[in-house]
Parts: C-alpha cells; sequence; structure tokens
C-alpha cells in the first residue's frame, strides 16, 4: 500500500463494523490489489470510515464531535449553551466568549477544528474509495460499499454546507493539486446527488450505526429542511417525502432511553457514533467538560467519577423557558448538589455551597457555580474519562419534528398535530390547540437541548440574527462561518467566504 495511504490514515485506526467489536486491524502491509477481497477486509475498509466519524486529537487542535470543539463551536453560536470565563479557567483567547458574542474571526481555534474534523473525514474517505478501487472487486460488488462510503463523506459535505458554505469539493485521493473553492449551491447539489445515487444500493432494513437507506433518507430531509437557509428554496414537501421513506423507528417511552450508557439499545436511534472505552475510543468525555469539579460526589459516594472541568453550561434564560412538567428539564442540572456520603449539600473550595444557578451575573469572571449543566447523557458511578455511551447524531423524534415544522411552513398546521403529540405526550405535556412556528422553534430546542444542533435551527427560524444574552444582533454573513486562517495560508486557491 502507497505509503501517502498510511499517511492519510493516520488520524483514527480501521475497526470491525460490529458497534459492540471496536478492536483494531490494521492492513498497512497488503498490497493494494491483494486486499479487499473477503467480507471482513471490506468490513474493515469501511470500518476505518466510521471511525473517523469519531473525530481526532493531535498537536494543532481537538477535533471532537462529542465536545471539543465541533460541539463547543456549533451549541456556544446558538441560544442554547455558553462556556463563561470562570477566574483564569476558559479563557483560552477569548475564543469562547467571541463565539458567544458572535464575533469571531478566521483565526478562532474551534472554528479550524471543525473545518478539520469534516475534511480529516473526507481525506479517510476517499483514501478507502481509491482502495476499493484497486481491489480488484468487480463492478458490481463495489456498488454498495461506493454507496455507503460516499454517503459518510455526503454526511461530512453537508456539515461544511452548514458551517462553511463555499467549500472545495475533493474527491480523488491521488489528485495533489490545491482545490479551490465550490459555491454553497454547488455544495449542496453535491450531498444531494451523492446520497441520491447511493440510495438504490444502501441497505433497506435497519442497522445500527450504519448509513442505510433510512439514513440517507434522513440526511436528505434535514437538507431540503434547511434547503432555504442554505441556497434561498424552500423544498418543504421534499422533506416531508423523504420523512415519509423512513421506517423501522419508534420513539422511547422514556425520554432519556436514547441517552443511557447502554443507548445503542434504543430503538428511537437512527444514527449514532459508537463509542467503547475498553477498546479505546475518545473524545466522547462531554459530561466532565460541564460539571463542577466537586459534582463527583454528588454522583459517586466515595467519589468515583472523572474529574470535572466546569466549563459550558446553559445560557441564562434557557431552564427556565421548560414547564416544570416537562421531564426534557432533566437535562439540565440546577440547584443544589447533595453529597450522596453525608447527605448535605457539596461545598466548594470557596466555601460556599455547590447549587447550580441558571443566572450567570457576568460573563467574562463568572463564579464558579453559575449555569445550569449538562446533563442528558447517563452520568453514573464508575465511568472512566472516555465514555461508553455512543452519541446521538439523529433520532427518530427529528423526523417527526421535520414533518410538523414542514406542514406548519406549508400552511397546514392540523397536520402538523399528531406529530407534534407524540413529542409532547412523551414529555408529559399537551399539545396546544394551535401550532405555529414559534411554538415549533421553541419545540426543537426544549426536544434536542444539547444535541449540537440549535445553531441549525436559529438560522433557519431567523432567531439567530436577533440579539440575546451577551449577544447583539448579528449580521447575515455570519449565518456561516470564515475559512480558517490556517487553511487560508496554505491554499492560495481559496477565496475567503464574504465579508471576513
Amino acid at each position: 500500500m502507497k505509503v501517502k495511504i498510511i499517511a492519510a490514515l493516520f488520524f483514527s485506526s480501521l475497526f470491525t463494523l460490529s458497534c459492540t467489536n471496536l478492536e483494531e486491524d490494521l492492513y498497512d502491509r497488503v498490497p493494494d490489489d491483494e486486499f479487499g477481497k473477503t467480507p471482513t477486509e471490506i468490513e474493515a475498509l469501511v470500518g476505518g470510515a466510521y471511525s473517523s466519524l469519531r473525530g481526532f486529537s493531535d498537536a494543532i487542535s481537538n477535533s471532537f464531535p462529542t465536545c471539543e470543539y465541533v460541539f463547543f463551536l456549533n451549541e456556544v453560536a446558538s441560544d442554547e449553551a455558553v462556556i463563561p470565563t470562570r477566574g483564569t479557567d476558559w479563557f483560552d483567547g477569548g475564543r469562547y466568549q467571541d463565539v458567544q458574542r458572535h464575533q469571531w474571526n478566521y483565526e478562532n481555534g474551534m472554528i479550524l477544528s471543525a473545518w478539520r474534523y469534516c475534511y480529516a473525514g473526507i481525506a479517510k474517505v476517499n483514501s478507502i474509495i481509491y482502495q476499493v478501487d484497486k481491489s480488484g472487486l468487480t463492478e458490481e460488488a463495489r456498488k454498495p460499499i461506493y454507496a455507503e462510503l460516499k454517503s459518510i463523506r455526503a454526511y461530512y459535505y453537508y456539515m461544511l454546507l452548514d458551517m462553511f458554505g463555499n467549500v472545495p469539493i475533493v474527491t480523488n485521493f491521488e489528485d495533489q493539486g490545491l482545490p479551490s473553492n465550490s459555491s454553497r449551491q454547488e455544495v449542496y447539489n453535491f450531498v444531494e446527488s451523492e446520497l441520491v445515487n447511493s440510495l438504490p444500493y444502501l441497505k433497506p432494513n435497519v442497522v445500527y450505526s450504519k448509513f442505510t437507506k433510512n439514513v440517507a433518507y434522513a440526511l436528505l430531509a434535514r437538507l431540503y429542511l434547511n434547503s432555504e437557509a442554505f441556497v434561498g428554496t424552500a423544498r418543504w414537501q421534499e422533506c416531508i417525502d423523504m420523512c415519509q421513506n423512513i421506517s423501522g423507528y419508534t420513539i422511547t417511552p422514556d425520554y432519556f432511553a436514547s441517552f443511557t450508557t447502554n443507548n445503542q439499545t434504543s430503538p428511537e436511534i437512527v444514527f449514532a457514533i459508537p463509542y467503547d472505552q475498553k477498546a479505546g475510543t475518545v473524545g466522547n468525555y462531554l459530561s466532565s467538560m460541564s460539571c463542577h469539579y466537586m459534582q463527583r460526589f454528588a454522583i459517586s459516594p466515595t467519589g468515583d467519577y472523572p474529574w470535572s472541568a466546569n466549563g459550558i453550561c446553559g445560557q441564562p434564560g434557557l431552564y427556565s423557558s421548560f414547564d416544570d412538567a416537562d421531564k426534557r428539564k432533566k437535562s439540565m442540572i440546577e440547584g443544589d448538589q447533595i453529597n450522596l456520603a453525608s447527605g448535605s449539600v457539596i461545598i466548594m473550595d470557596s466555601g460556599l455551597p455547590l447549587t447550580y444557578t441558571e443566572d450567570i451575573v457576568n460573563f467574562t469572571n463568572a463564579k464558579q457555580n453559575e449555569g445550569v449543566r449538562l446533563g442528558k447523557y447517563e452520568m453514573k458511578a464508575g465511568e472512566q474519562w472516555e465514555r461508553d455511551h455512543d452519541w446521538v447524531v439523529i433520532r427518530y423524534a427529528e423526523i417527526l419534528m421535520m414533518q410538523a415544522e414542514c406542514y406548519v411552513r406549508l400552511g397546514s398546521p392540523t397536520l402538523a398535530a399528531p406529530f407534534v403529540e407524540q413529542i409532547r405526550t412523551r414529555a408529559g405535556l399537551d399539545t396546544p390547540a394551535a401550532i405555529d412556528l414559534e411554538f415549533i422553534d421553541q419545540e426543537l430546542r426544549r426536544e434536542f437541548v444539547f444535541e449540537g444542533r440549535r445553531r441549525t435551527d436559529n438560522i433557519r427560524f431567523g432567531t439567530f440574527f436577533q440579539p440575546w444574552w451577551e449577544k447583539g444582533a448579528t449580521p447575515a454573513y455570519r449565518s456561516i462561518f470564515p475559512i480558517p486562517k490556517a487553511v487560508m495560508d496554505t491554499n492560495s486557491n481559496l477565496v475567503q467566504n464574504p465579508q471576513y
């Protein structure tokens, strides 16, 4: 195998396709034309593309979709989360403050991490397609493999379309030239065509954590839902059509069943990124990025829980926007934190009680206990720093809510009611008689709080451009991020996004 292939694969190892067996199988010394002829070898190749979805960390950046910094970027840019500076903690050159205030520039490290996450994954997929090309498989045998790989690549390009808009489309692993930007419309068309062309060859049944027809339909639905925001053309009915092609899933009676340690059993998860700390997966430690250092004693009487960094939390106003009867409000940790050994409120090093408050009085010098914490994914005694729960990317609840929103936008709110009712009933709430876009917008925030998708909803509903806590009005051009300086410096063919 050529040296350049190994270089392209360095950032995530190959693993078998089983969601419970993530042990590595490395094939870096097998000639191109001798590898990829057995189902096991093909699974190992395709598995490498899936492993790239977990991201990577190196001397340049942490590029993890679960927290640093891809999740952080999208959450802090939304009306949902914030990373306040707490004394000397969480300043990091002002990167979090700039994103909170929508004042980022092209040197912000979080933006670079998001770009690198997507293009590292694309390079991985392109290298595997190259290997399949050289495998000696028949053209017919390659079609379902290409379909799966190109769908994964389309997922990365969907993220780039959403975050950066005008990006290079790179599909040829052997092309050594510096790529130029494609327009946002061209990237949109590419994502759509890759998914549509892959559909005939993808598996029709439910396969956990794999790109199937259902997952491709769901990603197309997302594309059409945001079509007007992305390229100026509304495609609400096409979004509904894609959603109605999806089958085999149900919403779980318990809202939090999709966020337990063993959430791979949830019938609601359409697509997830698997994690298993015993197999060495890395990057999945969001809970430790949010909770206070002493939170471990509220989870284990002996403190048998990983250290926490006391960072990301809910924006003021988020927690109180939930009805007290709303079961989803428990996605946030608020109030007194009880020491399980003593039964008393935990005392911080400052001598004050660890009582999480919704208000953050001073964004640039917040107190240690200010801000409700992210508690959506299960936290339990004995966990390791790298968590075992899988990272949820698409839930069936989203399929229901996309249809509800599109029916409202098409002027048929009564058709939206049955979809909304399923979501509200599970949350322990009644469905309002009148369903409008303002309600849909707020219901999306309640249902998908801290799932990393709120920025996109803000843009689609227009709230992204309005003032909110610690942010003034946002100009339209900031609906996409700038191409990072480090990328611009190494590629003279790129043109920066407008007004950056």
